[in-house]
């Protein structure tokens, strides 16, 4: 069976992003060769990428006129994605498909299913499905840089949500993948 993984790049202080939306520069302190190894290995064990809709509406804004040709801008255009979003009528990047109930949906998808469906960003979606116990892997690159403010990628949660580690690996830049899985009630 697969696995929904969250994937996200965020700050010591907690944020994804700066103050405004696509504020992302705090990611070129931790591209590199290992972090580009990783996404190449996401793309490999991927089964869907699934977004919120204001990450898709942000990821099918880049990733088809993206520059190069490189293997993750053509997984990212080709793998299936599913876009979670209660107002979207239709998804026009790419194998792309709106969904009404995630948490449905990704139970379903994730039984049928060897490879793992990735959530990318999408802190609001990831806050939504937390609670439902479909998340099994919470995966961070920790980006050594303070910016003071910006938008969390935690939000608010009704309960505390036990963590268990399952990797730290330092990379050569200063930055650390964490992957936590989340612990049975």
């Amino acid at each position: 069976m697969g696995k929904v993984i969250v994937w996200n790049l965020v700050t010591l202080d907690g944020y994804f992003e700066g103050t405004k939306k696509w504020d992302l520069d705090f990611h070129n302190r931790a591209w590199g060769p290992e972090l580009e190894a990783l996404s190449l290995e996401f793309g490999d064990k991927a089964q869907a990428i699934v977004f919120g809709r204001v990450t898709y509406e942000g990821m099918a804004a880049y990733w088809p006129t993206a520059e190069g040709e490189g293997r993750v801008k053509t997984y990212m255009n080709a793998l299936p994605k599913i876009v979670a979003s209660r107002t979207m009528e239709k998804a026009d990047w790419n194998n792309s498909r709106v969904v009404r109930d995630a948490a449905a949906e990704l139970r379903r998808l994730k039984g049928e299913s060897e490879k793992n469906l990735y959530i990318f960003g999408s802190a609001d979606l990831v806050a939504s499905l937390l609670p439902e116990n479909v998340v099994d892997e919470i995966m961070l690159c920790l980006v050594p840089v303070q910016l003071g403010d910006g938008t969390p990628f935690f939000k608010k949660a009704t309960a505390a949500t036990p963590f268990g580690l399952l990797e730290a690996r330092p990379l050569s830049n200063g930055s650390v993948i964490l992957r936590y899985a989340p612990e049975a009630a």
